[in-house]
């Protein structure tokens, strides 16, 4: 009874193992993107996949065109290339994102703010239908902000954020004049040396106010603060005062 009561116990163990083992979930979780139309898709997809290794568990979802794969071991790389070679779809590996992708991610820098230029042209013009056509041309480009003419000098003043050079190209291509570039100024770098001047002119008015202050607290370095000054010997407020009858 004893031998009979022990193999019991021995049977109840072995099956709370290979319950537990059961229900021990796979963490492995691989995520494609995989375009699935029909079921003919979906039947292409498990069987490449079915028998890989460390494959377990396959999961198509046809409604998310996702195909879920289980596996402590599968290799995800390995998996979407499987999947790419034998049933010749684009595959999207979507969890887990590879190293690659992150270090791009991590890489991308926020896109710099165009820099607002002026630049001055130099165009033939005969009237003031020649001005115009050339001021309609200009502004069709793109990045261009304003664009002031001057008759008399045959300058035509363009601001915005775009590259002169193109410009010029631009005005000859589409405008059918020849342009030739006078000068060219950054209005930001000109903008941020205005600051530093205003900056520069506010720090010595501070300055001036603090040597003022100074001069005033020294007007009488001799008297101690806890005796009075002079002017306020008459003074009505100072009880110490002198007073005339």
């Amino acid at each position: 009874m004893g031998k009979n009561h022990d193999n019991d116990d021995g049977a109840d163990e072995n099956s709370k193992e290979s319950k537990t083992t059961s229900k021990k979930p796979s963490t492995g979780v691989i995520v494609l993107g995989v375009y699935l139309h029909c079921q003919g898709c979906v039947e292409t997809v498990v069987k490449s996949l079915r028998g890989f290794d460390g494959v377990e568990e396959i999961e198509p979802n046809t409604k998310d065109h996702r195909v879920i794969v289980k596996g402590n071991k599968a290799d995800p790389i390995r998996v979407a290339e499987r999947v790419r070679n034998k049933s010749g779809k684009h595959v999207e590996l979507i969890s887990p994102v590879p190293k690659k992708q992150r270090e791009k991610k991590l890489v991308e820098k926020k896109p710099e703010t165009p820099k607002v230029v002026e630049t001055v042209l130099k165009i033939n013009m005969h009237c003031e239908g020649c001005a115009k056509d050339v001021k309609r041309c200009i502004l069709k480009m793109q990045g261009v902000q304003t664009v002031n003419v001057d008759m008399k000098k045959s300058h035509v003043i363009v601001k915005g954020s775009f590259d002169p050079k193109n410009l010029v190209a631009y005005i000859s291509k589409k405008g059918g004049r020849h342009a030739e570039m006078v000068n060219v100024k950054n209005k930001q770098s000109k903008n941020d040396g205005e600051q530093r001047e205003g900056d520069q002119h506010e720090k010595k008015e501070k300055e001036k106010e603090k040597e003022k202050e100074k001069d005033g607290k020294n007007a009488y370095p001799n008297v101690p603060p806890e005796l009075v000054y002079a002017p306020q010997l008459f003074s009505d407020e100072n009880p110490n005062a002198c007073s005339i009858m």
